[in-house]
């Protein structure tokens, strides 16, 4: 058997794959806790209450403004939360700062007038961003979105520090194990 079909049997597939799988979930569950935590805080900044503003900012500029390994190793050493849940809750807080500032933006992109219609209307507060503003926020916020999703999935990488076997922690482990091609385990990495 050449070295390049044994660097790709079965056992080192499966094996990849399951780092993948892993990123992936890692990557939708902190990105559907994200929007939900960012969309609340950005809504938060956006507020009129002081308090309510002053939190917010003060989440938004500690996460924006601390390395994200610094929050996987505060959830995991600090917090002592098991490996998944410490690097979903760490990619959660980081992101969910900068989904705030995305959503901040989208709203703001939304006409003054828009409010004003809905108030006139009749709509309460919650109606007003669910039915009126948030609609029209969306196709604003989607490219930033979506970069920051594809951020978030690159930056499951930095879950190894914590062992979590996502993608690139597995690829190296094959090229460890099969201690040839590294090139080739990468570049599938990367295509995939």
């Amino acid at each position: 058997m050449s070295d390049i079909a044994a660097l790709f049997t079965w056992v080192n597939m499966r094996f990849l794959l399951q780092g993948l799988g892993m990123t992936l979930l890692i990557s939708a569950l902190a990105i559907l806790c994200s929007v939900v935590l960012g969309t609340v805080i950005s809504v938060m900044r956006t507020s009129n209450a002081r308090v309510l503003r002053g939190i917010a900012t003060v989440y938004i500029e500690i996460f924006k403004n601390t390395p994200l390994l610094l929050w996987i190793m505060f959830t995991f050493f600090v917090a002592q939360l098991p490996p998944i849940g410490a690097a979903v809750l760490a990619f959660t807080l980081f992101t969910s700062a900068s989904v705030a500032e995305i959503v901040r933006g989208g709203l703001a992109s939304v006409p003054h007038g828009q409010y004003e219609a809905a108030r006139s209307q009749g709509f309460s507060t919650v109606q007003t961003y669910v039915l009126i503003i948030l609609p029209q926020a969306l196709p604003m916020m989607l490219p930033s979105f979506l970069n920051q999703w594809i951020s978030l999935i690159k930056d499951t990488s930095l879950a190894y520090v914590i062992g979590v076997g996502e993608l690139s922690f597995v690829a190296t482990q094959v090229s460890n194990r099969v201690m040839v091609h590294p090139t080739e385990i990468f570049l599938f990495v990367a295509v995939v």
